[in-house]
Order: C-alpha cells, then structure tokens, then sequence
C-alpha cells in the first residue's frame, strides 16, 4: 500500500508548482488582464455571435495538460469576445456591473490563501472582516449597531434571506400560509417573487399595490388593501418597498410605507440592490428617509460600488431573528464540535444558507481600503449627474421621457403625436437594436403598461461623458434615418 500511496503522491505533487512555473502562468495571465483593460475604452460593449458559432467551442475537458498561452487565447475568442462586455463603460443595459481591479486582487488573495470564511473558529480574521463591512453598510443606512447581516453572492441569495426570517420571524407555516399576506409593486424586481417561490411561500397570498404616474408605490392603496385583508380574516405579514426600482430607478415612499408596516405589525424589507449605495451621496440621501426603519435591506456592492460579480449583501436589525432561521448546532454536525465559541463574532454559515463560502469580503475590503470612501462618493455623484444630463438632452432631440430620474436609470421613447403605439414601439425596438449592432455601447428596453420604453442605466464606473454623447448620436441618427 505504501508503494502505491507514493506512486500517486509523485503525480498528485504536480499540483504544487514551483515558483518559476507560478511566475510563467501568472505573468500571462497579467499580460492579458492589462491588454483587456487597456483595450476597453476604445473597444466593443457588444459583439454579435450565433450560437451555431459558439458550438464550436474547446471547453471540453481532456486528461493531458494544455500550455497557458493557449488556454488563455480560447478564453478571449470564445468568453471574451462574443455577447456584452461587463466590464465596458459603454455598458449603460439592464444594471452594469463594474469589476474594480483591486476587486480581482482581493478575489486572488482570497483564492490562494483560501481562508475559510464562514466560521469564526476557522477564519476569525476573515469573518471579523466580513461583519465588519456588514456593520459599515448598517451604519451607512441608519441601523442600529446591534444590526448586522450577510455578504451573499448577489441580491437574489440576500433576498432568499431576507424573506425566509421575515417568515420564520411571523410565524407562517403549514397551518397558515395560505392566509398570509405579501405586498409589493409589479416594479420589484424578480428576484422577490423567487424568494418567496423558493423558501416555500408561493402559496401565500401575493398583493401587487397600484403605483402612481411616478411608478412608486400607492401608499394609500397598500393601507386600504391591508385593511380589507383583515377585515377578510387575513394575516398580513410582510410588505417590501423598493430603493432604486430596476426599469425605472424610482424609489418607493419608504417613510410613509414604515408608518403603514408598524401601525399593522408588518415585516417591511426594502430592495435596495441597485440604489442603495447611492444614500453616500448626500444630495441624494434624503430620498432614502424611512430606509432606516425597515426590517431588513439588502444591497448589493458588486452594483453600487462597482465591483466584480458575486457580491450582494442583506442587512437586518434582528439579528436573533436571522440566526434563529439560518442556524446550526452542535448536535447538528458533530464534527463541528470544536468550532462553537460563546465570545466569538457571529459566524456567517449562522446567518445564511451557505456553509462552505467564497471569502468574498476581500474582494469588497481591498477596493475600499486603496481607494477610500470619498472616492466611490464621487463616483456614484458623476453617475447620477451624467443621468440626469441625458434626460435633459433627449428631450432635445423629441425624445418623450419618464419620470425625472432619482438616481442613475431612466426611460425614454421616441413617440411623433402621429404615430400609433404598436407603430412608435417598432420604431423604439429598431433604435435599440441600431446601437446594439453599432457596439460603442449597449442598452436595453422594457414595456411599462403595454408601452415599449428604451432604458439608460449608469452604474459601470468606467461610463462617462463620452458614452452619454454617442448615444445622443446614435439616437439623433436613427430618428434622422427612419424620418
């Protein structure tokens, strides 16, 4: 036995390469980092593909060993290249992304040290970093210091979260689920109604509130709702709000839906995976008022403070409440046993579904450290301002607009008074698609009441004035060409 345990040991030690073989694979793998960097400003934000084309991929895996420059080169024809470039500034669709390069330097810490992050025994360092950026995001919302949270992989997982304390918190199970009440706006965003499907609510009663013109949510209308769902025997218990909505970037009146959940014992979370980090901006902070007084927020810093996907994050004040439902004990996992300290920090695998984690902290600690505060500031400031100029300036070119942008998206239309709805949609979808084949940037659309509305959204920290002015361009020539 021992003979063969040292015959496998001599291929298994191919693992731990030397330092010059380190050295080769990482220096190439720089040499690309800073050619694709390098390349951005003046590279693509979209790139068409067919997915005949992409079947033709080497992904397949073999048992020989290939050399890096060759892996590296199938990753930029086949991953690189085809589809959205995340990490370009002309990246204005659906919700940018931003992939701060100290975030990649945290994740290459992470990586090699392989800290585990998710019980304090194991990690102390690592867990008291990660609670202590949950703690900052508490304070910059206005919790409590005895609030704290979980950095998840995304706002999805923080809402899982979320949603499953509120339950457990308000006592829904089997007995009466189908009596419980959740009130939200068709504007939230989908990840809630996957949340509530997956931590087993989804015969629960769903209460989609009215918004007004502005698409914020109907105060008037969620009190008159809860007030017939009691009168109706029901049991509401949970109503979520949005900071920063994902089509339009309007935030919900959160004070006026706190008053509303306290006065009828509700669990009130707020969605503030986009716009959350914008409450940094003090002209801005103000429309958060009421953002301290709900239950539960989650937020996500791979969004609001431009780092590389897989960073979310939920913050809730009762912390006993969040341990209760995600807990484990001793008794659970008895090789565990060593790991349970009364005085250590809370452990992250006690407050979320993940056991094994990604320290994902250092990916969010390490930007924040090199670049300070103040910098992410004036980020999310320029964001907001290159927002509102486009607004201004579309207008110009006889744009119709929605509502006066909050934070950093906002929807627009091309409609002439002649022009019919099916007709003036067609023509929207057209220009979209014109600047989508261009490639200099990349945007997206959503239907609002039938109506097909073009979206810009700001939040890629490499996203300036420039990208605002080639889609006034692109724009002015389109309408030019169809007129």
């Amino acid at each position: 036995m021992r003979e063969k345990i040292q015959a496998l040991e001599a291929r298994a030690r191919q693992f731990e390469q030397g330092r010059a073989k380190r050295k080769e694979w990482r220096d190439a793998v720089i040499e690309y980092s800073d050619e694709f960097i390098d390349g951005l400003s003046e590279g693509r934000a979209y790139n068409e593909y067919t997915v005949e084309g992409l079947a033709k991929h080497p992904f397949e895996i073999e048992s020989t060993s290939a050399e890096i420059d060759e892996v590296l080169e199938e990753i930029k024809t086949w991953i690189d290249k085809p589809g959205l470039n995340a990490a370009s500034g002309g990246h204005i669709g659906y919700i940018p992304g931003g992939g701060l390069y100290p975030g990649a330097l945290g994740d290459y810490i992470a990586a090699f040290m392989n800290k585990y992050s998710g019980v304090y025994y194991g990690g102390p360092g690592a867990v008291r970093l990660e609670n202590t950026l949950v703690r900052w995001m508490c304070e910059m919302i206005g919790f409590p210091k005895t609030a704290l949270g979980n950095l998840s992989s995304g706002g999805s997982l923080a809402t899982m979260i979320a949603v499953v304390t509120a339950r457990d918190f308000k006592k829904i199970n089997s007995q009466n689920i189908r009596q419980s009440v959740i009130y939200t706006t068709v504007q939230a965003h989908h990840c809630v109604q996957k949340a509530i499907r997956i931590s087993g609510l989804g015969e629960a009663q769903l209460r989609y509130i009215p918004v007004k013109k502005d698409f914020r949510l109907d105060e008037n209308a969620l009190q008159k709702t809860i007030e017939t769902d009691k009168a109706n025997g029901l049991n509401p218990f949970l109503v979520i709000g949005t900071a920063g909505t994902t089509d339009t970037g309007v935030i919900d009146p959160l004070d006026a839906i706190a008053d509303i959940a306290e006065a009828n014992d509700l669990w009130f979370h707020v969605d503030g995976a986009y716009g959350g980090f914008f409450i940094l901006v003090d002209e801005l902070k103000p429309l958060f008022k009421g953002i301290e007084r709900a239950d539960s927020v989650v937020i996500d810093p791979h969004k609001g403070l431009f780092l590389p996907y897989g960073l979310g994050a939920v913050l809730i004040k009762n912390v006993a409440a969040m341990h209760a439902s995600h807990r484990y004990l001793p008794s659970e996992a008895n090789y565990m046993q060593d790991s349970f300290y009364v005085d250590s920090d809370p452990s992250p695998a006690d407050l979320s579904p993940e056991l094994t984690k990604h320290f994902r902290g250092m990916r969010m600690w390490l930007p924040l450290k090199l670049y300070g505060v103040d910098t992410f500031k004036a980020a999310l400031k320029e964001k907001a301002y290159l927002t509102r100029y486009f607004y201004d300036e579309v207008q110009k070119l006889g744009f119709e607009v929605g509502p006066n942008p909050s934070l950093s998206v906002t929807t627009y239309r091309y409609a002439p008074a002649d022009m019919s709805l099916e007709a003036a949609n067609e023509l929207n979808k057209k220009l979209v698609e014109l600047i989508r084949l261009d490639g200099r940037v990349f945007l997206t659309s959503t239907t609002l009441d039938g109506v097909y509305w073009i979206r810009v959204a700001v939040l890629s920290f490499r996203t300036h004035l420039k990208h605002i002015d080639i889609i006034l361009e692109m724009l002015q020539k389109g309408i030019e060409g169809i007129k």
